[in-house]
């Protein structure tokens, strides 16, 4: 089954090109490695309507199965990656973001800092991971299998 996958990576300063975004092309190329294939990432501001644009053009335009962001998910004023999240999903998936935390929490307590969000809209998944690359890495070693699976059940491929 080829799994389409939409990366986002939101950061004022990586959109500005003042940083060099490591998360997002680390995260590509795991997800080219062990979930699907790439079909379009993209750095956006932190600015709620950037980041429900950007996610709504993936699902409608580009027709990902998986939409994941990285960044925006802490508690700056400008971390607003979870509230563009939960405008956008119809049915929250709140065992993806509680097992990022809790695993993250084994290599640092600041994990329990994030307010990530995950979720579907119509047959997608949607999943906030935070900005820092090692968290990114650390994050889909535990998340991989079960967004296959789901993306298997929302295509009606699972006999589960």
């Amino acid at each position: 089954m080829d799994i389409g996958v939409a990366v986002i990576t939101i950061s004022d300063r990586s959109y500005r090109g003042e940083r060099e975004d490591a998360s997002g092309p680390l995260l590509s190329r795991i997800v080219e490695e062990k979930l699907g294939k790439v079909l379009q990432y993209t750095i956006v501001p932190d600015e709620i309507e950037s980041i429900k644009g950007e996610i709504l053009a993936c699902i409608n335009t580009i027709k990902a199965d998986i939409v994941i962001t990285t960044g925006g998910t802490g508690i700056s004023e400008r971390d607003v990656t979870p509230e563009a999240t939960e405008q956008i999903i119809e049915r929250v998936m709140p065992g993806i973001a509680e097992i990022i935390r809790i695993k993250g929490f084994e290599h640092t307590p600041m994990s329990l800092l994030s307010r990530a969000k995950a979720g579907i809209r119509g047959k997608t998944i949607i999943v906030n991971l935070p900005g820092n690359p090692k968290a990114v890495e650390e994050s889909l070693v535990y998340i991989i299998p079960a967004l296959r699976h789901g993306i298997e059940i929302l295509k009606g491929l699972s006999k589960e």
